[in-house]
């Protein structure tokens, strides 16, 4: 008979990297007992095979450790070092003014933080790929997943419990993940700018979205705002997850390479898996409005009247910028004692006594990170100028004028702050620049000159 050796993960919440505790061996009839305990269904343990190595398994407790069974006989698979190199190491390749945060603000760290590296295709669309643990939610099961996927070597970027709203990562959002088998020679986990992995804990069987309302979990608006943020588009472009394994056969490699969206790992050509299950798709990711948009879009909805009931994730600068006006000129109005404290439900005049609808102006779209460099000479930064300035985000000791300064540059790095701060995006280094990227200058809402 197989005989195992026997150890427990233990995550401490102070101590997010996992230290291992060795108990020696046991025989194959003990691991057997193990095993129908957890199968017992009032059992407070899950049962998780390793992907890698036969005959390893992995009991999840709810109290947050992990205990892991390997066979005597077995070589222990355990990753520390991250991936190879991109295939590409061309700086020419890498995407400049890179808008979306490496970390989500507040989000616990797992591990050492170095699960995989850049990716092969940068100038591909950015992707977020959903994935489920298989496993329960609640409780300290975060903790004992996340020792489980450094154990195996499994990590996506982001680790999400529906249940609690707590929310880990294992890397940053703009390094890949390696919970996705290649595809061939094509290495999925580094397909496209970004390809944020998401494993929420849960079971594709039962979607995890059922009951699922996200005004009541602030740490997964943050993780949507986080992937708009890096500009992925509030679509599915391979349709909705499959409700069936049986139904999970589209998995189109010109789909998967060419645009960008959500995506399941049901829909990763090269993969086998049928998670994340028949998630909501107007929860995920739902539909940017108002303040919490992040580059997928903002409401149209109007009111019927001359004045704005502010509605959960409201800044005065998003409901100005919404009725062509400065964030002055409604604290003038509304007579604002901090324009920073807003009330939902709060009634705000933004036309006078009218009930006029705002006007639709055309906006400037996003020219590229590659537009805005010395030398330049247009309009557009005119433009842009004037609505930094409205903004309260002026470095302009004169104009602003047509062409690009450092003026322009520390104006433009004012508003990525501002807006990083408002939208608790946890912009930092590269992403507040003051080169634009495509969210925070779609967020600016720079009128077409």
């Amino acid at each position: 008979m197989t005989t195992f050796h026997v150890a427990v993960d233990h995550i401490d919440p102070d101590n997010p990297q996992p230290t291992t505790t060795y108990y020696g061996t046991c025989d194959q009839a003990h691991a057997d007992e193990i095993r129908a305990i957890a199968a017992l269904d009032d059992s407070e343990r899950h049962v998780l095979e390793h992907p890698r190595l036969a005959g390893a398994f992995m009991v999840l407790r709810e109290d947050g450790d992990l205990d892991v069974y390997v066979p005597t006989d077995a070589a222990e698979y355990r990753v520390y070092d991250p991936d190879p190199n991109a295939k590409s190491t061309d700086s020419d390749d890498l995407p400049r003014g890179m808008a979306g945060p490496a970390y989500i603000s507040g989000v616990t760290r797992f591990g050492g933080q170095s699960i995989g590296g850049a990716m092969d295709t940068p100038g591909n669309p950015p992707r977020v790929t959903w994935h489920t643990t298989e496993s329960p939610a609640g409780g300290s099961y975060f903790t004992s997943i996340a020792a489980y996927l450094i154990r195996v070597g499994a990590e996506p970027q982001v680790i999400y419990d529906p249940v609690t709203d707590q929310l880990g990562q294992f890397g940053p959002l703009t390094s890949s993940g390696r919970a996705l088998k290649n595809d061939g020679s094509r290495r999925t986990n580094r397909e496209g700018k970004v390809n944020i992995q998401v494993e929420v804990l849960g079971k594709a069987a039962s979607p995890w979205t059922k009951g699922f309302d996200p005004a009541a979990k602030p740490n997964y608006r943050k993780l949507i705002a986080a992937a708009r943020a890096h500009g992925v588009p509030d679509t599915w472009p391979a349709g909705k997850p499959a409700a069936t394994a049986s139904a999970a056969t589209s998995r189109n490699r010109t789909t998967w390479q060419s645009k960008g969206g959500h995506y399941g790992h049901c829909h990763v050509p090269g993969n086998d898996h049928w998670d994340p299950g028949a998630i909501d798709t107007s929860i995920v990711p739902g539909k940017a409005t108002g303040g919490t948009d992040s580059g997928g879009g903002s409401s149209t909805a109007e009111p019927s009247s001359g004045t704005y009931a502010v509605k959960k994730g409201d800044t005065l600068s998003a409901i100005a910028a919404r009725y062509k006006t400065t964030v002055a000129a409604l604290v003038k109005l509304n007579d604002l004692k901090d324009p920073n404290v807003l009330t939902v439900g709060q009634k705000l005049k933004v036309t006078g006594s009218t009930a006029t609808k705002p006007a639709v102006q055309a906006l400037e779209p996003f020219p590229g990170a590659a537009f805005f460099h010395g030398g330049r000479h247009s309009p557009i930064i005119t433009a842009m100028g004037k609505r930094l300035v409205a903004e309260g985000c002026s470095a302009y000791s004169s104009g602003p004028g047509p062409n690009w300064t450092n003026a322009d540059k520390a104006s433009f790095s004012a508003w990525q702050k501002k807006y990083s701060k408002a939208h608790n995006l946890g912009w930092s280094g590269s992403d507040v620049d003051g080169i634009p990227g495509k969210t925070s200058w779609d967020a600016l809402r720079v009128p077409k000159s």
